[in-house]
């Protein structure tokens, strides 16, 4: 099987808050991310997500990362796939997204 990506993906554990916007609001679903790139990213989160879903993700770049102060990226995607994960003895939910746009926040104001 050939590689179909075509942006490098950076290994960072990093953590990600996911909105869906098409639910009710009662809470954002809280993950890690395994591995980002510019076009896409997978994370690791507890809520069930369906393939074709759209997404409200906000994933904090730290400091020592940014070599500054944090750094948010808020991005709006869609589900690509889904998979189930076993780790650390919990069944948890690996998702592939793809984003479709992304703004970089500086400062506090991300966490609106």
């Amino acid at each position: 099987m050939s590689e179909r990506r075509n942006a490098r993906r950076y290994d960072l554990s990093l953590p990600v808050i996911v909105r869906i916007p098409t639910e009710r609001p009662n809470g954002s679903p809280n993950g890690k991310t395994r591995d980002i790139s510019t076009r896409g990213l997978y994370f690791v989160i507890d809520q069930d997500l369906e393939a074709g879903s759209e997404l409200d993700i906000t994933l904090t770049l730290p400091a020592e990362i940014t070599h500054s102060s944090e750094v948010f990226v808020r991005a709006l995607g869609k589900v690509v796939r889904v998979e189930k994960r076993g780790e650390d003895g919990e069944l948890r939910l690996g998702v592939a997204a793809v984003i479709e746009r992304y703004d970089i926040i500086r400062g506090q104001a991300a966490r609106a």
